[in-house]
């Protein structure tokens, strides 16, 4: 039988499968570095992308900002013009009350009343008077209760005093102005 040596042909086949098995480890390595770059550059790619989203939301949150301000400052001009308004509107509307009270009370005042000082506050009136009688006094209460203009009468004090001689009573009395149109002030009368 012949014998033939395959020695050489082995050894040959090994070094091709060593050199296909380096190539393929070298292959995988820059497969391997392919996909992390790739990996890389897509994740840096979104995080740029992210930053400029950002970046826009902030711009555009300070663009928000200044208008919330504007419009707050807007709303704080409302409502001082609001209450310029009303103050106006108050105004307007008690120009008249003083009249409406100093021709009340002439018309209310029986004889024998003498009033001594007058104070407003609001739509609260305090006088202070000498009366020849204490039915004086009850007489301008109840034309005081009686009165479209003015309401809620309470006597504050009344007592007995000499003035000039005379025996008079001193009283102090509160008062309410009611606040009626004159419109509806004309039709009570």
């Amino acid at each position: 039988m012949i014998r033939i040596n395959l020695l050489p042909y082995r050894e040959a086949a090994k070094k091709a499968r060593r050199q296909q098995f380096f190539v393929l480890v070298g292959l995988i390595c820059v497969l391997a570095a392919l996909v992390v770059f790739a990996g890389y550059t897509f994740i840096d790619a979104a995080i740029n992308k992210q930053a400029a989203r950002n970046d826009f939301l902030k711009k555009e949150i300070a663009v928000l900002d200044k208008e919330l301000d504007e419009i707050k400052r807007l709303k704080e001009q409302t409502q001082a013009l609001l209450a310029r308004k009303q103050v106006i509107e108050d105004l307007q509307r008690d120009r008249g009350e003083t009249v409406y009270l100093l021709s009340e009370l002439v018309k209310q005042v029986p004889e024998g009343i003498y009033l001594m000082s007058l104070k407003q506050s609001g739509g609260n009136v305090n006088i202070t008077g000498y009366a020849q009688s204490n039915a004086r006094i009850s007489t301008l209460m109840r034309n005081l209760e009686a009165s479209p203009w003015l309401g809620q009468p309470q006597l504050i004090e009344s007592k007995a005093v000499v003035l000039n001689g005379r025996r008079i009573n001193s009283f102090g009395m509160n008062f309410v102005l009611t606040r009626v149109t004159p419109d509806d002030g004309k039709g009570k009368k």
